[in-house]
């Protein structure tokens, strides 16, 4: 059995429990879903995923509890795959321009990214993204989203709106500007549960 964590601190978290398991369902997965609230939490999961909100308190809550060097340590032991959707994508980077150190990173991926690159909450919008092995255009979802400005070494882009990059992979980690738990589209669901 396949066990993913979500972290439950805050952001979209049940929209992504929903995701999951309507993914392990429609790909035939023998899965469960569990929410990270602790350190502890993080022992027991073979996937994590990193939920928007808001970078700062996501952040602060995850290292108050031990959660981000938990989650280090699994990714540096196991390798375990990573979904970092929005707040997500901008706690996998490695670099964030303009960080006045609010917002600790996991700096997981060879990546930098802006955050709140494509405007505030009100200005939020859907369109479609190009995705680098899907056939058809994906419907993505942005809200306050960041843009991932650059790419180094192993981590590859895999999603564009125009010229900004929107998504980015290395290795089992995966990075979403945009909120794929808030569309019936679970094909960035599977290529994360591909990684297994």
């Amino acid at each position: 059995m396949v066990t993913v964590g979500v972290v439950a601190l805050q952001g979209d978290v049940s929209e992504h429990v929903y995701a999951l398991e309507r993914a392990f369902g429609r790909f035939g997965i023998d899965g469960k879903v569990i929410l990270i609230r602790k350190r502890e939490d993080v022992e027991n999961v073979d996937g994590i995923v990193i939920p928007g909100g808001e970078s700062t308190t996501i952040s602060r809550v995850m290292g108050k509890e031990k959660i981000s060097q938990m989650i280090i340590e699994r990714y540096e032991n196991d390798h375990i795959p990573i979904l970092g959707t929005c707040a997500g994508c901008v706690l996998l980077a490695k670099e964030i321009e303009d960080n006045d150190g609010r917002v600790k990173p996991l700096s997981l991926m060879d990546m930098k990214v802006r955050r709140n690159a494509f405007g505030r909450q009100r200005e939020s919008f859907e369109v479609e993204v190009e995705v680098e092995g899907f056939s058809t255009p994906y419907r993505a979802v942005f809200i306050r989203a960041p843009a991932i400005i650059e790419v180094k070494n192993r981590c590859e882009i895999v999603a564009r709106f125009g010229d900004v990059i929107v998504g980015a992979k290395q290795d089992s980690l995966i990075a979403l500007s945009f909120h794929p738990e808030l569309t019936d589209d679970l094909r960035f669901h599977e290529m994360f549960l591909d990684l297994f």
